[in-house]
């Protein structure tokens, strides 16, 4: 490198120090330095980056799709709201939509809180060898595709051969087919959803707790708190932007109720109880060939995570001063 790139790359990695008026260092340039200089992260990046692009903003353009008839050959005819008729005329779609309403509720009630129980958990385990190996157990299960816990589950709640029901049976129950009852399928998926989810996402509010200014704890003590008390009064007061923060993501993420986790629990038996939105528009989309129909149903449901987000992003900022922006 010469001397004037050495000077232009000092110029550049001081560029936020110099003041506004002496920042003339052409973006291409200072672009092309951080280039150079960064690369290992950008090529880090770049499988990421390639999968947003492709799974989740070029379907944005292709949104179009539910205002018009595909066509394989030709231009697509515009239609209007033509599909969103159909959609609402469906007892089905109502059907599903409800499903997907009742099952994301009930992730949300008794699935969100629990990772936040076992990082307060976590937090007041002493021993750093027993902390380190309940991370590791309560991780694991995240590392799981959802067809190997599906097939965890279907084996572990057979009525023949499970060991849930043989454990039952020894306590005097009689065995229950979990899988195929309406009345305990919906259960099921939130359980495995909270055996599957709550150690890793629990990570994220560790960090938070260790990032509480151990003064704090320091002061509590010396103002004769015990346990409970510094949980109440220091730990979950220092951890409430990230709780509002994650459950504002939650709540964007409220009509995802699951669809690879539903996909493989789901059997004839059951499905009126447990098809949502997703797996819905995977059988009139993928297997039906009503690609207008099946957006008309993703963008109904994106609209509604979009309307969802900004109020949760709304209560949240009014109430605790907290939000995503």
């Amino acid at each position: 490198m010469s001397l004037d790139e050495k000077q232009l790359a000092s110029t550049v990695s001081n560029f936020g120090n110099v003041p506004k008026s002496a920042k003339r260092v052409p973006w291409r340039i200072a672009f092309g330095l951080k280039l150079r200089a960064w690369w290992p992260y950008y090529a880090m990046m770049t499988p990421g980056i390639i999968y947003f692009l492709v799974f989740h903003y070029f379907p944005i353009y292709q949104a179009k799709l539910a205002f018009e008839d595909f066509r394989i050959f030709g231009d697509n005819l515009f239609v209007g709201f033509k599909h969103f008729d159909t959609l609402f005329d469906s007892p089905a779609f109502f059907q599903v939509l409800a499903n997907t309403l009742i099952i994301s509720a009930m992730k949300m009630v008794f699935v969100f809180p629990v990772p936040i129980f076992i990082a307060l958990f976590i937090n007041e385990v002493r021993s750093t060898n027993l902390r380190r190996f309940i991370q590791s157990a309560i991780y694991l299960p995240h590392f799981l595709s959802w067809v190997v816990i599906a097939g965890i589950f279907i084996a572990a709640l057979s009525p023949s051969s499970g060991v849930v029901n043989d454990i039952g049976q020894a306590l005097g129950f009689a065995p229950r087919s979990f899988m195929t009852e309406s009345g305990s399928i919906r259960w099921v998926v939130v359980f495995s959803e909270m055996w599957r989810t709550a150690g890793w996402d629990s990570l994220l509010y560790f960090a938070a707790i260790m990032a509480i200014d151990p003064q704090l704890y320091d002061a509590a003590e010396m103002d004769g708190a015990n346990r409970w008390q510094k949980i109440v009064h220091v730990t979950l007061p220092g951890i409430t932007p990230t709780i509002a923060t994650l459950f504002i993501l939650n709540v964007g993420l409220f009509m995802n109720a699951g669809f690879d986790q539903i996909f493989n629990l789901s059997n004839d038996a059951i499905r009126d109880q447990i098809d949502i939105i997703d797996t819905y528009v995977y059988r009139i989309g993928l297997q039906s060939g009503q690609f207008s129909l099946a957006t008309a149903a993703g963008l109904f449901k994106g609209v509604i995570g979009m309307v969802l987000i900004v109020a949760a992003h709304t209560i949240s900022k009014r109430l605790t001063g907290k939000g995503v922006w």
